[in-house]
């Protein structure tokens, strides 16, 4: 199955990479929607239309984006035999941490659609920055291997 695996190295980088940009695109909109959702009435027929939104960018793009991630990371982790690497560790805790954060904004978006959204502003604008943090983070350890 390695085998298999590194003969295709090019094919699952590519397509991890991709992955992780559509699942990062979605990552730091989801909450920017959230910022300005805040503001709307509840009921009002833009915070209905926001609702879709949200649900729509996070079941068409931001799950499946995550899945595929987690797919061809674990096919590239397998093809490369990366599992001893403390470098690799570190990197696979902190994706953890952003799936933590992806079930953190599936939840605040099924609040919004109950219309029982108890944060405001101020917060999805804080919490914004996380995946950010986290990309910055894992990048540098998958480039530079430090460890």
């Amino acid at each position: 199955m390695i085998a298999f695996l590194s003969e295709y190295y090019y094919w699952f980088l590519s397509l991890h990479i991709i992955s992780v940009i559509s699942w990062m695109a979605g990552m730091f909109y989801l909450p920017r929607l959230f910022v300005y959702h805040c503001r709307l009435k509840v009921g009002s027929d833009a915070s209905e239309m926001f609702k879709e939104m949200e649900r729509k960018l996070i079941r068409m793009i931001i799950n499946p984006a995550m899945m595929l991630t987690w797919v061809f990371g674990i096919c590239l982790a397998v093809g490369q035999d990366v599992w001893g690497d403390h470098w690799f560790h570190a990197k696979l805790l902190l994706v953890v941490i952003m799936s933590g954060f992806h079930g953190s904004l599936s939840k605040w978006r099924r609040q919004f659609d109950q219309d029982k959204n108890t944060h405001n502003e101020k917060f999805f604008r804080l919490v914004n920055e996380i995946p950010t943090v986290l990309m910055i983070a894992i990048v540098f350890l998958v480039i530079m291997k430090p460890f």
